[in-house]
């Protein structure tokens, strides 16, 4: 994204990068298509402040600075705004913009005068226009704003639908699991026709997170692959793992070992150059002593189970999902990447008709009343949340994982039923 403001080296600052000695640059650039100056706070500015943010998401994105004077683009600070600037531009945004475009907004204090300082607005290019003010679709002309034509509406509108077939298109497991990509045997030696039936496939939770507004098609420097390497390694080590780094055709395969053989199955996380993420994290079936003794319990509770079923331990599958999902939360962390920039869906592959099981006395009392839990459905993959919409400041990967690998399993996320919320507690309470 453009930024008018570049560091010694001649690369582009990001807003929380800017400060006041940086203002300068300023001197030598004039308004334009992503740049405009503003050199009051006053009631008119803030006035249009929705038009022209509306403007650069409907566009390529944009800078306002609030302090600059139009004809000389010197310096003219503004008494500094009582209440939190990037508060107040949030609320205009929220009254008058639909839907809440992506933007960050800062205050930089005048080092001579803390009373008075500039006032920056990065303006993010949106990812699902036409972003509506005040019921006008703006988008730049130049170096004002407008009224987009109808020839640039349905431009907007075609954006926002690829937009979505992006996302849609990513939400698949690309990191191959044996006997899980349509791979339902082995061939005998010699090109015999028989064919060895293969150990049914691992049931995998899959959780899908999409980088919005990522424009350049550019892979990354060697050396920003070394920082996002370096970045998951200490997600790893704070969970008490090893991290074995894969490098794919065009993303990395981060593991806490490497597999010994095709049969044993580890958690991945797959990380692109965009830092989009897919983790996937197999479910832990119980072997043989476990699996006689929850199908025996379970019919001592009324519950019969199909020969043959699979049942994965529910406690254990738990943990390791939320352990995985930490690791992301921390590499976000580690990066400085907010949440909100990322569009989510979960997936359970093979999960359907796989029985959850866990020995706690809340789980029987549960399964004796409402039956045993199991995935119902062989589409179980989710519909997409877009976090950027103002209402998940407080997403977590670990929460989502968890809550989410329990709902798709029968138990319902925020029941009014106090047995539901019960068994929920107790689950998650084990996995910590």
């Amino acid at each position: 994204m453009f930024s008018p403001f570049r560091d010694k080296e001649g690369r582009p600052k990001s807003l929380p990068d800017v400060n006041w000695e940086d203002l300068a640059q300023l001197a030598d650039m004039d308004e334009g298509y992503v740049l405009e100056f503003k050199q009051e706070n006053s009631p008119s500015v803030r006035r249009k402040i929705p038009k022209i943010i509306a403007s650069f998401a409907n566009s390529r994105g944009g800078w306002i600075v609030i302090g600059i004077t139009d004809d000389t683009k010197q310096i003219a600070p503004i008494p500094r705004p009582q209440a939190d600037f990037s508060q107040t531009v949030g609320e205009l945004c929220r009254r008058h913009i639909s839907p809440a475009p992506s933007f960050d907004a800062r205050f930089i204090v005048d080092p001579a005068n803390d009373r008075q300082g500039v006032a920056l607005i990065q303006v993010a290019e949106g990812d699902f226009p036409p972003y509506v003010a005040d019921g006008v679709v703006e988008i730049r002309e130049g170096s004002t704003s407008g009224p987009a034509t109808g020839g640039a509406l349905v431009e907007l509108y075609d954006k926002t639908n690829r937009r979505h077939s992006e996302v849609t298109e990513f939400c698949h497991r690309t990191v191959y699991y044996p006997g899980v990509d349509g791979a339902h045997g082995v061939s005998s030696p010699a090109g015999a026709a028989t064919v060895t039936p293969a150990a049914p496939a691992a049931p995998l939770f899959d959780l899908y997170l999409f980088r919005m507004g990522q424009r350049t098609a550019d892979a990354p420097s060697r050396a920003r692959i070394a920082e996002h390497i370096e970045a998951m390694r200490t997600g790893f080590s704070l969970q008490g793992m090893d991290c074995h780094v894969q490098h794919a055709h065009d993303s990395l395969i981060l593991r806490n070992r490497p597999p010994l053989h095709d049969s044993e199955a580890h958690s991945a996380i797959e990380l692109f150059g965009d830092e989009s993420v897919k983790l996937t994290v197999p479910a832990v079936p119980l072997d043989d002593g476990a699996y006689e003794h929850a199908v025996s319990s379970l019919v001592a509770i009324g519950q019969a189970v199909p020969a043959g079923c699979q049942i994965v331990d529910a406690r254990q599958t738990l943990r390791r999902v939320t352990r995985m999902a930490s690791v992301l939360d921390r590499y976000v962390r580690e990066r400085g990447i907010s949440w909100r920039s990322y569009a989510v869906a979960y997936e359970l592959e093979g999960m359907a008709g796989v029985v959850l099981w866990s020995d706690l006395p809340e789980y029987s009392a549960y399964v004796g009343k409402h039956g045993a839990l199991f995935c119902g459905t062989t589409d179980s993959r989710s519909r997409v949340r877009y976090l950027d919409d103002g209402e998940h400041d407080s997403f977590r990967a670990r929460q989502f994982a968890g809550s989410h690998f329990f709902e798709a399993c029968g138990l319902p996320l925020g029941s009014p039923d106090p047995e539901d919320n019960a068994l929920v507690d107790a689950l998650l309470s084990t996995s910590r």
